[in-house]
């Protein structure tokens, strides 16, 4: 396990009390939300003591109140019924935008005023202004980065994975895995083609997709997702849903993943064999997928592994890592799953993991069961990544016991 694992203890409160209070908070979060991302900042730039001409706070007040209604706006209608693209561009933008200046507008109006007047800078006046040249520029320089790092093609992340059951025949194997993709408004194509050609570069036996694959109806965005039928696997391409399917038709992702030449894990298992030694390769449907009310679609583990053998090792493709408690339970080997994003734009993953048992990276869960959780292969909504770069990784996985002499 690499030191880049980050987990949830396991002592406190219980899970299901901790979901609790998230789901309450989601409620609520819609309505509170949008004032606070825009409302601080204003108070905190325009309102804190610069006494700036009254020409100056006008304009501002204006621009901020016209990002508190065009907002949520923008997103209604581009994430609503009417799915506008330009529409979601731009609420999504103003979203990442706000939130980053949220952040450091609280960040620095309270931490930097306080180091300036310890300090004995200027008068209160001049310290103010000097808070809000200093938000202003570091959410510019965040904006730019996190944009640069959101559209770039991912970096290769390799680890090797230990498997104590993992047979000497298959020592070595080579597992890709690219998740949360989320094709959407902003046409990536090309990147898709980027990503895909970079997957190929890695020698890959299995390729995974663990979810995700876009916002929108497979017909809708089956441009961005055709590069995905040149991936190149020498055992297999599988695939399982993600929860942002289950909001875009998600037969319809299973179908075009099946024609690109993926093969869906709905609640069933494949074999992997090298080397006389064999890897159960078994996927679920999203944890979301039976309140999707589509027919046939459910998280069920009992029948991903029904007729396998109990003593081959396991790896499961899930797309939330919360599943991991009940692949825990099972005994799986290792589970490999998506969904945070590694909160995508700092300091989001605080939220993230009040409902996930894992941020990003390898961790463990009970007495056998290895989870690996990616950062995402492309970013939702807000087009930033901030302190969580997106990744293609190359899992190893490691037998204890020596390969056999040829």
């Amino acid at each position: 396990m690499t030191d880049t694992s980050e987990t949830r203890p396991a002592e406190g409160e219980a899970p299901s009390a901790r979901r609790s209070r998230l789901h309450r908070l989601i409620r609520y979060l819609p309505l509170v939300a949008p004032v606070l991302l825009w409302v601080v900042p204003c108070g905190v730039l325009l309102y804190g003591g610069q006494h700036w001409p009254l020409p100056v706070t006008t304009a501002g007040t204006a621009v901020f109140a016209l990002g508190l209604v065009g907002m949520p706006l923008a997103m209604v209608r581009g994430h609503g019924r009417r799915q506008q693209d330009r529409a979601a561009i731009v609420g999504d933008t103003l979203l990442g935008t706000s939130w980053i200046l949220f952040t450091w507008s609280a960040l620095l109006g309270v931490l930097l005023r306080l180091a300036l007047t310890v300090a004995g800078v200027g008068g209160s006046q001049d310290r103010a202004r000097i808070v809000t040249w200093a938000v202003l520029g570091v959410t510019a320089v965040l904006l730019a980065w996190g944009h640069a790092e959101a559209r770039r093609v991912p970096r290769v992340r390799r680890i090797d994975v230990p498997l104590p059951r993992l047979g000497a025949g298959l020592d070595g194997l080579r597992v890709v895995l690219i998740t949360d993709t989320h094709y959407g408004p902003l046409d990536r194509a090309r990147w898709s083609a980027r990503v895909c050609e970079t997957v190929n570069t890695l020698e890959a036996d299995l390729v995974c997709h663990t979810g995700d694959i876009a916002d929108g109806t497979a017909e809708r965005r089956r441009a961005q997702a055709a590069p995905l039928a040149t991936v190149r696997a020498t055992r297999a391409r599988v695939y399982v849903t993600g929860n942002h399917e289950y909001y875009s038709e998600a037969q319809g992702w299973v179908d075009l993943m099946d024609e690109l030449g993926w093969e869906p894990l709905r609640n069933r298992h494949l074999l992997l064999e090298r080397g006389g030694d064999t890897l159960v390769v078994a996927g679920v449907d999203d944890v979301t997928a039976e309140s999707s009310g589509l027919a046939g679609h459910r998280a069920h583990l009992a029948g991903a592994l029904d007729g396998a053998d109990p003593d081959l090792p396991v790896l499961l493709l899930a797309h939330q890592p919360a599943f991991v408690d009940r692949a825990a339970a099972a005994g799986i080997d290792l589970q490999l799953s998506g969904h945070t994003h590694g909160g995508q734009i700092w300091p989001f993953h605080h939220l993230v993991r009040l409902d996930q048992p894992a941020l990003a990276g390898l961790s463990r869960h009970g007495a056998r069961t290895l989870l690996y959780t990616s950062r995402g292969t492309g970013f939702w909504g807000p087009p930033f990544r901030v302190l969580a770069p997106s990744e293609i990784t190359l899992l190893v996985l490691r037998s204890p016991q020596p390969p056999a002499s040829p």
